[in-house]
């Protein structure tokens, strides 16, 4: 959600809150300084079209958030709304020590991501209300070493942030993707789906426009900024999204036959944990069978100079299809 969007929502959540009476949509509009910016401001022209249409949008917003908004009517005849304390207030907070300590371990996943400053914030929060929850730092630690477990999820990536938005607010999105067999990146269209972290990567699954299917995008090779669009969805959201199947799929992890590749001593672990056989022959090189599925190409290609491949034949041209690719970029 935008920064604006939300400041809106939150002073139409206190007006409605704090009002002693039912308010209408003109006292509303009066109140809030974003809505008078709305189509100029009070008085022009399209103004109060633009308006009721935002109104309207974030009333359902805050419906949809959980937020009991009633609709009435004044002694004026005129439509009114209020958001009664005793229809809003959440019931008491009781958690045992496993579930405040479950809390602590979730707050301390999202430290180095957007949901860092929020997660503290409910922390805090809490303790504020008598809950015996421990620091996120390690200084406290009410569970008998809970504190010594560390869990992160890595989300350095810039376009992290504005696609996790994109995700949650379901807005498309455009940026320029760089494969990895291109020299540059191409701009994408995508409705995006849902992210998911997988073996250290993120990984943005959605629906590209331009292809007119699913696609996986793996965050890293996003360039530049991540660009929102106005307007709906065009395909619809499937309820399950096989991202980390659909990765595995195109990583080479679901093999259909064997490869055999030549491997410089010393490197490509990853390809060494694979293989089903490995021999050493001379001069400072093995030779490997591995798994060979769609997508190994780009992942071998990935190993630059210290892979070689032997065969199949098709595996060994797209691996130089690809490195002549990088090479002319």
């Amino acid at each position: 959600m935008a920064i604006a969007k939300a400041e809106r929502l939150m002073n139409l959540a206190l007006c409605l809150l704090g009002a002693r009476r039912p308010l209408t949509k003109r006292e509303l509009r009066a109140s809030i300084e974003a809505y008078l910016e709305v189509g100029g401001g009070l008085g022009r022209a399209g103004s109060e079209d633009a308006f009721n249409r935002m109104f309207e949008r974030d009333k359902d917003d805050l419906r949809e958030l959980g937020m009991v908004i009633e609709t009435v009517e004044n002694l004026d005849g005129e439509i009114a709304y209020q958001a009664r304390r005793d229809s809003n207030r959440l019931p008491p907070i009781t958690l045992d020590a496993e579930e405040a300590a479950a809390l602590t371990l979730a707050a301390k996943v999202w430290q180095q991501a957007r949901l860092a400053g929020a997660a503290s914030g409910a922390l805090q929060k809490l303790r504020a209300a008598g809950m015996p929850l421990a620091d996120t730092d390690g200084a406290d630690d009410p569970y008998g070493g809970h504190s010594a477990l560390e869990p992160r999820i890595p989300a350095r990536e810039p376009a992290f942030e504005p696609l996790m938005l994109a995700c949650r607010d379901r807005r498309p999105v455009t940026f320029a993707y760089r494969k990895s067999n291109a020299a540059r990146p191409e701009t994408r269209h995508v409705e995006p789906w849902t992210l998911e972290c997988w073996r250290g990567h993120w990984y943005l699954a959605g629906f590209d426009r331009d292809r007119g299917a699913e696609r996986v995008f793996r965050l890293s090779r996003i360039t530049g900024p991540v660009r929102s669009r106005a307007g709906a969805y065009t395909a619809e959201v499937p309820d399950h999204v096989t991202v980390r199947e659909t990765v595995e799929r195109w990583a080479g992890e679901i093999a259909t036959a064997t490869a055999r590749i030549r491997l410089r001593q010393g490197a490509g672990y990853p390809l060494r944990a694979k293989a089903g056989e490995v021999r050493d022959v001379g001069d400072g090189w093995d030779e490997l069978e591995i798994p060979y599925g769609h997508g190994l190409d780009a992942w071998l290609v990935e190993f630059g100079p210290d892979v070689i491949v032997l065969e199949p034949a098709e595996l060994r041209a797209d691996v130089v299809d690809r490195l002549r690719a990088v090479a002319k970029g």
